[in-house]
């Protein structure tokens, strides 16, 4: 990816974060809010950008935002559940089964 811009935004009023790369919209996570809770649905990352950690960029990012939001986390999308086993500093944001 090497001098590739990336940015997430969060785009509330469609209930999703949205990965731009060089400004071109490139991946989404799709959410949904429900009492302090944000439970992931599906994550997708456009075919023709796979491979540059944008997913994972884009997880961290949501994953970021929703804790300072003082957010709990359902990783109902098997992305966002595999992100989180694979990094344990957001293992405190799910609440155990």
């Amino acid at each position: 990816m090497g001098n590739d811009e990336v940015e997430v935004r969060l785009d509330a009023d469609r209930h999703r974060f949205e990965i731009f790369l060089d400004g071109e919209l490139s991946g989404h996570s799709r959410f949904q809010d429900s009492d302090g809770t944000r439970t992931f649905i599906h994550t997708e990352i456009d075919p023709n950008r796979e491979g540059h950690g944008l997913g994972g960029r884009l997880v961290r990012e949501a994953l970021d935002q929703t804790k300072a939001a003082g957010m709990r986390v359902v990783p109902q999308c098997p992305f966002v559940r595999s992100f989180i086993e694979d990094h344990p500093e957001y293992a405190d944001l799910v609440d155990a089964a």
